[in-house]
């Protein structure tokens, strides 16, 4: 797999400066453990696993911090924990999460992380499971009780 983009991670102003502290260069925290994280970041060791999980979502070709946070946030904290989850049930719980349907190329990037945690292949991108997605959402739809708000309508109330 390919390295991350560190400058991809949300560290708080504390968090980089500690990092300055023990000279640790963004690109080498791979090398730590999580307990190491905590201790060198002065965080806490779910703060740390957070960032080690968004750290590794990002580690898939196409997949940014935004989709890391995504994962994250449906309770996920690594590649692994994704293996032989059904893509397609990932978003729908997703969306009902979230109370309102998303772009579809959301369940593009569910796809990709499935497949990779399922094959370890790193060759494709999230593009490249828009034809399944459409296959299967074709023969057998969205569930009933999907949300009838969208995401963009749902960022026009925020605004």
């Amino acid at each position: 797999m390919k390295k991350y983009n560190p400058t991809q991670l949300p560290f708080t102003k504390n968090e980089k400066e500690s990092l300055i502290k023990h000279k640790i260069k963004i690109g080498n925290l791979f090398d730590y453990a999580p307990d190491e994280w905590e201790l060198l970041l002065n965080i806490t060791s779910e703060r740390a696993r957070e960032l080690q999980a968004l750290a590794e979502f990002q580690t898939i070709p196409s997949i940014g911090i935004q989709f890391a946070k995504d994962l994250v946030f449906m309770g996920f904290y690594s590649i692994n924990e994704l293996k032989e989850k059904n893509p397609a049930l990932l978003t729908d719980a997703y969306e009902q999460k979230k109370g309102y349907w998303m772009d579809p190329c959301v369940e593009d990037q569910f796809r990709l992380a499935v497949y990779v945690a399922n094959t370890h292949d790193d060759t494709k991108k999230w593009w490249n499971f828009t034809s399944e997605r459409k296959q299967y959402r074709l023969e057998n739809g969205y569930p009933k009780n999907r949300p009838s708000l969208s995401w963009y309508e749902s960022n026009k109330r925020k605004s």
